[in-house]
């Protein structure tokens, strides 16, 4: 805190006096120099005509006096406010919203019950529910009801307002597709904070500053992960989203991977290595559905990892998309025959691979033949 002291002109002193103080007219002195000490280092004797001093230990400047510039003794200064943060709560709506039935305005209540204009809502789109919840306050609660918005499309959004996110967490979706917008980092990590139950997340298209929000966010009930086609991802961004997060509580043995109860993983067109791949084998064990299409790195070590012994994807993985991974060879098709749950392998745009190979691993099939439906595709009906 500064106190701003102004200086009263003297007309009476002489001028070796006005000479000496023009040079410190105007300013004020600082916090070092003592109350009554000139700038040029003198300082006035006490008890002269121009100051007196007070009880409280306070010396005043007597208008006309000419006396040297003083500073008054102040307490000790406030501590800084913290900076103001974002506050922005929004809770999702109860499970039973009330009332149960709609009122009418003759102050009777509609037949119907609330149970039944759910029925009738969940055959509407997202555009109709939203012209219901403008019909009166009881549809507007209603129409919030979870159940009707399993799934919420925002993708190809340039950017993303305060109420589309606020509506968002209102609803609480199931299933959430940002693809190719501009959503931000802490947008993101602001949306997977209030969607606990959120199970299915697309990103793909998005820049990495915003989708390493993942790195910090919990994702308990997440079982689909679709991050294709994201700009300047390297390994040792992978590595940070799938290692357990540092920060474990004390005395914690077991750590878990962010992406540990993820069951679809979808990976095309980034910049995969095997290293990266091994912390996936590691980090994420029960994928069933994995998609590395469009992979420049991906090569026949990489289908070694994925079926050898200790992969615990050999037992696991049911679909695999491998469609435009031009290092795969023919000598990386038996390996496939390890994988005795595969229903969906997808070789398509593999130039180094033979289609009589393909045809041949279609026959054999792991455990069973194939059918091919389009070159390089094979599939299995369950």
């Amino acid at each position: 805190m500064c106190q701003l002291l102004e200086r009263v002109p003297d007309t009476s002193s002489s001028s070796s006096d006005s000479d000496s103080d023009s040079d410190s007219s105007g300013t004020s002195l600082s916090e070092d120099e003592a109350p009554g000490e000139a700038r040029n280092g003198r300082r006035p004797a006490r008890g002269s005509s121009g100051e007196k001093e007070n009880r409280g230990g306070r010396r005043a400047v007597r208008p006309g006096s000419g006396g040297p510039l003083l500073s008054w003794p102040l307490g000790p200064a406030p501590p800084p406010r913290p900076p103001q943060l974002e506050r922005h709560v929004v809770r999702p709506p109860p499970r039973s919203p009330e009332p149960d039935t709609l009122p009418l305005a003759a102050g009777s209540d509609h037949p119907l019950p609330r149970a039944a204009w759910l029925r009738v809502f969940q055959h509407l789109g997202p555009r109709e529910l939203c012209v219901c919840m403008r019909v009166c306050r009881t549809w507007s609660r209603w129409c919030y009801d979870k159940r009707l918005w399993p799934r919420m499309d925002l993708s190809r959004r340039k950017s993303l307002t305060p109420p589309m996110l606020s509506g968002v967490v209102r609803r609480q979706p199931r299933a959430l597709d940002l693809s190719w917008t501009g959503v931000s980092k802490k947008q993101l990590m602001w949306l997977l904070n209030r969607l606990q139950g959120l199970q299915e997340l697309v990103l793909s298209g998005c820049s990495w500053l915003s989708v390493s929000a993942l790195g910090s966010a919990p994702l308990p009930a997440l079982r689909l992960l679709d991050l294709r086609w994201i700009e300047d991802v390297k390994d040792s961004q992978l590595r940070e989203l799938l290692l357990p997060p540092p920060d474990t509580k004390p005395g914690q043995t077991e750590s878990r991977g962010r992406l540990q109860g993820v069951a679809e993983l979808r990976l095309a067109g980034l910049e995969l290595t095997d290293a990266s791949l091994r912390l996936l084998l590691r980090h994420a064990p029960q994928l069933s559905a994995l998609d590395l299409s469009h992979c420049a790195h991906v090569g026949d070590p990489s289908v070694h990892l994925l079926t050898a012994p200790t992969s615990p994807l050999r037992e696991t993985l049911v679909h695999l998309n491998l469609a435009g991974c031009h290092r795969l060879t023919d000598h990386c098709l038996p390996l496939f025959r390890r994988c005795p749950r595969l229903r969906r392998l997808d070789l398509r745009s593999c130039r180094q691979l033979s289609p009589e190979a393909c045809a041949r691993l279609a026959a054999a099939g792991p455990p069973g033949p194939f059918r091919c439906p389009e070159e390089k595709l094979l599939l299995k009906d369950s």
